[in-house]
C-alpha cells in the first residue's frame, strides 16, 4: 500500500451563518474567503492553493457547528500569535493560549468561533 503524502485531504468547518464566519475568519486568517454557491450549500474555500490541503467554511445542510468531536489545526504561519491575537477582536474566543507541545513539535493554540467550533491552530515558532 502506498503511503499518503498527508494524512488530511479535505477539511469543512459548519457554520450557521456564512457571512458572519466569513468575516471572522477574513479577520483571523488575514486573507478574503469568496462565498461560492454549490447547490443548496455555500462554501468558502480557506486555501486557493491547489498544492495545499483544503478546507472550507461550509453551511448547509448536515453541517452543525461543534466543540466535541474531531478537531482541526489551522496552519498558523511560521508563529501564530499573530492569527490568535485577531480572534477576540473577531468575536471568538481564546480557549487554549499559544502553548510551547514541546519536543521540537511547535506550538499550538485553541479558539473558539462565531460559530461556536472549536479550532485550533499551529506553527513551529
Amino acid at each position: 500500500m502506498a503511503s499518503a503524502p498527508n494524512a488530511l485531504n479535505w477539511f469543512e468547518i459548519p457554520v450557521n451563518d456564512f457571512a458572519r464566519a466569513q468575516a471572522f475568519y477574513e479577520k483571523v486568517l488575514g486573507r478574503p474567503i469568496p462565498p461560492m454557491e454549490m447547490g443548496p450549500t455555500i462554501m468558502g474555500f480557506l486555501s486557493d492553493e491547489s498544492a495545499a490541503v483544503g478546507g472550507a467554511l461550509v453551511k448547509g445542510e448536515g453541517a452543525t457547528p461543534s466543540q466535541t468531536g474531531t478537531m482541526v489545526y489551522l496552519n498558523g504561519g511560521d508563529d501564530l500569535a499573530p492569527m490568535l491575537a485577531r480572534v477576540e477582536g473577531a468575536g471568538g474566543r481564546i480557549a487554549v493560549p499559544k502553548t510551547d507541545i514541546g519536543n521540537n513539535f511547535g506550538f499550538y493554540a485553541v479558539f473558539i468561533d462565531t460559530e461556536g467550533n472549536k479550532v485550533g491552530l499551529h506553527s513551529m515558532g
